[in-house]
């Protein structure tokens, strides 16, 4: 996997000053997509174990209040099986203490679910993934519904879901 960028101290992708980490990579073409450069899987550098090491060391700051994972798409399948043994270190670092974000053109009950209607997104570490994430945006940019005004998303169809909440 590579990424496009990292940002050491982000509020504007969820609650309070964040980690974000923009994975390379997204089929969905979202157009007036704003990472559009993020499509190419091969964009940027590769997600090594320096940094990883990196982000842990970022989020370490008692400030953070946590990891942020957008793109490119977190959930093509090939960025979940290289992410998912990242997550599976941050919370077994911070617990519940820093919260993950996880912004995707997916559609949570429609791709990601064990009954999704389509399979193209679940892989055999798609329930792992979803188990670490306390929020996630879910659903495709759509650019005639793009509204400045809403907080954490780009277009009025996207939803913020909290499933943390749900699992409880």
């Amino acid at each position: 996997m590579h990424y496009a960028s990292i940002r050491t101290c982000d509020i504007a992708n969820g609650d309070g000053v964040r980690v974000t980490l923009f994975v390379s990579g997204c089929t969905h073409h979202c157009k007036g997509c704003f990472n559009e450069e993020a499509w190419d899987f091969s964009y940027g550098q590769p997600f090594t174990q320096e940094t990883e090491d990196a982000l842990i060391a970022a989020l370490r700051s008692d400030y953070i209040s946590g990891l942020s994972i957008l793109g490119g798409e977190p959930m093509e399948p090939g960025n979940q099986k290289a992410l998912v043994p990242f997550l599976r270190r941050f919370r077994s670092m911070f617990s519940t203490a820093k919260t993950l974000w996880v912004y995707t053109g997916c559609i949570y009950e429609l791709d990601l679910l064990p009954d999704a209607k389509t399979n193209r997104w679940r892989t055999d570490v798609t329930d792992e993934f979803l188990s670490y994430i306390d929020v996630l945006v879910d659903g495709p940019f759509i650019e005639s519904l793009k509204d400045i005004s809403l907080k954490f998303r780009g277009s009025s169809n996207q939803r913020i879901l909290c499933l943390r909440e749900l699992k409880s």
